[in-house]
């Protein structure tokens, strides 16, 4: 076991500058025209008892976040709740300090090791729990937009679309799993090495299997239920931001406004979602009755809310991490080094009988 590096993760050249590129256009279209005097003001105003009861709720939506991820890791091995919490925080302090959402590759390698899970399958549990999770909200927010009166058609034909979207990506979820025979003549077919063929075969099987950790009735009822109640918590968190300001932000409004957050995040951005934040925010909330100065200073404090808790509970888990990393290094005996795709099968109700055995062995059953 290899203690984490962030030199490990690598992004290219153009990819930053894309992000950048789309962050400083966003970032020119929010801001122009906006009248700092006013907008500080509003900032300043804040109150601290709403605050600080969306740090600590928020806190507690994270906790919940890592038990939901936990569900699905426990397709392949039982992981410990505090390990899925800190990992958790240690991706989004990622995603909030390195481009191209490094935190995802953080907090897959860091479970891996401290679970002894394969790093494809715990990746693959992690891109399953972030597509259901959009999954999630953009329902909850299309039935909580058509609930409020006067919203524009565009954003209600843009919310339709991305739920249909959306289903589409939950329906590849059960499907692509069962595509594992067709893989294996595809790489069959394809003009590789012997030894390359074998590990790409491995790194399907186990990625795959880690898609289909969600195909089990106990762990898919759970999750749903994790997703409803971290998105309301998390609603619940903006109403209070927007409390804290002394602004009016009804309970759909705020499940319609981190619908459009959470899916700008998947854009390429900077650290921090700097500038596509702003930009949704001053596009989401004019409908709702906020001036551009009051989405400024509300989402400015929503983001301050966000990292004043991702910073210190993420720095706490990846120093926690960390320290037991090198704990377990101090006192384990060396062992040949296993492959990423040597890891123990996966045993578990519904996913006994897919197994970690070679492709063409199960396909050819």
């Amino acid at each position: 076991m290899s203690k984490f590096n962030l030199g490990q993760y690598r992004t290219s050249r153009k990819s930053l500058w894309l992000a950048f590129l789309l962050a400083g256009v966003l970032l020119y279209l929010a801001l122009r025209g906006v009248a700092w005097g006013e907008m500080l003001g509003t900032v300043r105003q804040a109150r601290l008892d709403y605050l600080t009861l969306a740090c600590v709720t928020l806190s507690v939506s994270y906790f919940l976040r890592g038990l939901r991820w936990r569900v699905l890791l426990s397709a392949g091995k039982p992981v410990s709740a505090l390990t899925a919490f800190w990992a958790t925080l240690v991706g989004y302090l990622g995603n909030s300090l390195l481009p191209a959402r490094a935190g995802e590759v953080m907090r897959s390698m860091m479970i891996s090791r401290h679970a002894g899970l394969s790093n494809s399958y715990v990746f693959a549990t992690a891109l399953t729990e972030r597509i259901l999770d959009v999954v999630a909200l953009v329902m909850i927010s299309l039935a909580a937009l058509m609930s409020l009166d006067g919203m524009p058609p565009w954003l209600l034909k843009a919310s339709q679309v991305m739920t249909v979207l959306g289903l589409v990506c939950v329906a590849g979820l059960f499907i692509a799993p069962r595509l594992d025979g067709w893989l294996d003549r595809l790489l069959h077919w394809l003009p590789l090495p012997g030894g390359l063929r074998e590990r790409v075969r491995g790194l399907l099987t186990q990625f795959l299997l880690g898609m289909r950790a969600f195909q089990h009735g106990r762990r898919a009822v759970s999750f749903t239920v994790l997703a409803v109640v971290i998105w309301l918590m998390d609603a619940l968190v903006a109403v209070w931001v927007a409390n804290a300001l002394n602004l009016q932000l009804a309970f759909p409004e705020a499940l319609v406004l981190l619908a459009a957050l959470g899916l700008a995040s998947a854009a390429p951005s900077t650290p921090g979602y700097v500038g596509v934040y702003q930009f949704v925010a001053v596009t989401i909330l004019a409908p709702f009755g906020f001036s551009r100065n009051q989405s400024l200073a509300y989402i400015l404090t929503f983001q301050a809310v966000c990292y004043a808790v991702v910073l210190s509970l993420g720095s706490i888990g990846f120093w926690r991490l960390s320290r037991q990393e090198s704990s377990a290094v101090a006192q384990t005996v060396p062992e040949p080094v296993r492959d990423d795709f040597d890891a123990a099968p996966v045993k578990d109700i519904g996913l006994d009988h897919f197994s970690d055995r070679p492709l063409s062995a199960r396909s050819a059953k």
